[in-house]
């Protein structure tokens, strides 16, 4: 870490097709490689199968009358209902406290210290990412869309995770007055 200078944060452009910077958080937090085309196919799909999916169940409408995955994603409501299934998932998996360590003399505590809201939603794509991909789903894209799904109804790997958060600094409530 530099002494001189802090590193500058780096803003990224919003997705092309959502216009969401979100989106594209999520996209690079699933790239592999430096494989962007595959991550954004693989977190389009998913988003294109949430909206699908919600349009099955609100509207009761096949995705052969829609036009398949693409016509789905691509009209103004679908993009909203997977935007709106996003950020009802990041909301729940989004952590509000963790557990730092902290050196005070000779031993180490575990700290809770309150989240930053930058680093809240890093953990929590990342959090979707890592659970998506231990699911045993057949493709990544299916994957990510029934984490994202199950997210959103507070249930998954994922909210689990968050929730193991929480009650780990809880359970470290009493060393808060080493936060500094």
């Amino acid at each position: 870490m530099s002494r001189r200078n802090a590193a500058r944060k780096r803003d990224v452009m919003p997705d092309p097709l959502f216009q969401s910077k979100v989106v594209t958080k999520l996209i690079n937090t699933v790239m592999l490689d430096g494989k962007k085309s595959t991550a954004e196919r693989i977190v389009y799909g998913a988003l294109s199968r949430i909206a699908i999916r919600s349009k099955d169940e609100g509207e009761s409408e096949s995705s052969a009358k829609s036009g398949g995955t693409s016509a789905a994603l691509l009209s103004e409501g679908g993009k909203r209902i997977a935007l709106e299934a996003l950020k009802k998932a990041l909301d729940n998996v989004s952590p509000k406290v963790e557990v730092k360590s902290r050196r005070v003399g000779g031993s180490t505590y575990q700290v809770p210290v309150e989240v930053r809201p930058d680093r809240r939603l890093a953990v929590a794509l990342r959090l979707l990412k890592t659970y998506a991909a231990k699911r045993g789903e057949k493709t990544m894209d299916e994957r990510l869309a029934n984490e994202i799904i199950d997210a959103g109804h507070n249930r998954g790997g994922a909210v689990k995770k968050c929730e193991d958060i929480h009650k780990m600094a809880e359970a470290n409530k009493a060393f808060a007055h080493y936060r500094w």
